[in-house]
């Protein structure tokens, strides 16, 4: 293909590449996979959040499998408070196997209020012998005792207190990890935030796995703001070593997701091709979810209707993730903005009718896109809406080169009147001295 060609051929699939491409799937999530990825209570968030999406879109059945898994998960726990919120979701459609066990909250209700006492004894013997480390440890299990049965800021409270009681920085680490996981499941990023910054601060006892984490979780903090840039970094600085390690909070398929998406929106191109698309570390990651490998590389080599398609596909799946559910419409916007935007920079006019289908989309909503990105300033062109042309508008070079020459002679003059009157002045004042 010739240079010219290629430019040509901007946006369209490209028939001449042979790669393996994986086949674009836009079956509905597997639940059970999906829930394999993650431990603990994040399990069960994620579960029953997926339950209210699909209650809210008429999916029963899916529904009815996240809240089955629910509740099966839930009772590997203790936390009965959340048990009967499930049970009362589930409202008898699951048949009697998955009603209400009384005697189950009963025996755990009975054997949380007896732990309680036998803490609250302990810690009152720590406080009085004045053992850092025993008061510590006696908060940081009262911080576990609470989190197990869902009073997440109580647990927050407990964890925190250990901040005193901190006699190494392992233990400063490990107090900022707690109070971190803490905050994330209840969304307080603001708390994220504030002890990623304390935890980065002991320097002398951060592994790399540590640090990793830490990143992650900064990147959910900025997620939640919206701050996409910062966030795809921090994605894009976890090392594979991570693997599952941090699966009570996400996932290695989450690091490449977000990441990704991240960094499509906000990315240019150079920074797109350095940071992402030839990162070795971040490639493990991508490995591991090929559509989004996929849709990076085609967005890319200009191949934007297939990188839609991908994005199209994905969309459902994502709508359905915790923590990216409220930015998935928004990072979208901007990936397709970019994308409308890289296709037209080439060119001095585009055939809107080859654009639309490049797009896969009608002219007609083409049309209100391009006007939308013109108003806005970020594509310097003129549509011509009879014939269907988008024209670019380029910068007059001959009047810039004319205003440019102006400017430097206005400089020169002001330069050379201002050298003048100095040299006056310090010809004066030497024949005053002179006088006297």
């Amino acid at each position: 293909m010739e240079p010219d060609d290629e430019i040509y051929a901007n946006g369209e699939p490209d028939s001449s590449n042979n790669r393996n491409r994986p086949i674009i799937s836009g079956e509905q999530l597997d639940i059970e996979a999906y829930a394999g990825l993650y431990t603990g209570r994040t399990k069960i968030t994620r579960l029953l959040f997926i339950a209210d999406q699909c209650g809210q879109n008429n999916n029963t059945a899916m529904q009815m499998e996240a809240l089955r898994m629910a509740y099966e998960e839930i009772k590997k726990g203790e936390n009965t408070q959340l048990f009967r919120d499930v049970v009362h979701k589930i409202d008898g459609r699951l048949g009697d196997k998955y009603g209400m066990d009384s005697a189950w909250c009963e025996a755990v209700d009975r054997r949380a209020v007896q732990k309680k006492e036998k803490l609250e004894n302990e810690l009152n013997a720590y406080r009085t012998n004045l053992i850092k480390e025993s008061i510590r440890m006696g908060y940081n299990d009262f911080g576990d005792y609470h989190y197990t049965h869902g009073s997440l800021a109580d647990a927050f409270k407990s964890y925190v207190r250990t901040r005193d009681y901190c006699t190494t920085s392992k233990h400063v680490i490990h107090m900022c990890m707690s109070a971190i996981l803490v905050s994330i499941e209840t969304g307080q990023f603001t708390h994220v935030t504030s002890y990623i910054s304390k935890a980065e601060q002991t320097v002398d006892a951060l592994d790399p796995n540590t640090v990793s984490k830490l990143h992650c979780a900064a990147g959910l903090a900025h997620l939640d703001s919206k701050k996409y840039k910062l966030a795809a970094r921090k994605f894009l600085e976890v090392a594979p070593e991570l693997g599952n390690s941090y699966n009570e909070v996400i996932a290695p398929q989450d690091v490449a997701t977000y990441g990704g998406l991240c960094a499509l929106a906000s990315f240019d191109r150079m920074e797109l091709k350095n940071k992402v698309i030839d990162s070795i570390n971040f490639r493990n990651f991508l490995e591991l979810v090929p559509e989004v490998r996929e849709l990076i590389h085609d967005f890319y080599s200009s191949h934007y209707a297939s990188c839609l398609e991908y994005l199209g596909n994905l969309k459902a799946n994502l709508m359905l993730d915790i923590h990216l559910h409220d930015h998935v419409q928004t990072l979208y916007d901007q990936i397709r903005n970019k994308a409308l935007i890289q296709y037209t920079h080439p060119f001095v006019s585009v055939d809107l009718h080859v654009m639309a289908n490049a797009f896969k989309t009608t002219v007609a909503g083409l049309e209100k896109e391009l006007e939308a990105l013109i108003t806005d300033n970020q594509i310097q062109a003129r549509i011509d809406s009879h014939n269907k042309i988008l024209y670019a508008r380029h910068a007059d070079q001959r009047n810039a080169t004319f205003q440019r020459v102006l400017q430097t002679g206005n400089e020169f003059d002001r330069d050379v009147r201002a050298m003048l009157l100095r040299a006056n002045l310090i010809k004066l004042e030497y024949k005053a001295s002179r006088k006297l």
